[in-house]
């Protein structure tokens, strides 16, 4: 919810899986988030980043590391790294 300033005043935002698209509870301690940072041409930091959040339960099932490949593959950050082959 947005106050009269336009300012997030909710205490708690939740988040959704990137992986399976389902919402991250507050009690899902194994949840992580993270953050990769766009580069340049000469490799450097351009200010800008891409946000993953990954369930624990992805996690628990070792298919994090898989996942995480696959999302940035699909996104444009990795290239030749994941390709789909079952």
């Amino acid at each position: 919810m947005n106050n009269d300033q336009g300012v997030l005043v909710d205490l708690f935002v939740p988040r959704k899986c990137s992986a399976t698209n389902r919402l991250i509870s507050a009690k899902d301690h194994a949840a992580i988030q993270i953050n990769i940072g766009g580069v340049d041409q000469n490799g450097l930091y351009d200010g800008t980043y891409k946000t993953y959040v990954i369930s624990g339960k992805v996690r628990a099932c070792a298919e994090s590391d898989d996942t995480l490949n696959r999302l940035a593959t699909r996104d444009g950050e990795l290239k030749n790294v994941w390709n789909y082959q079952r």
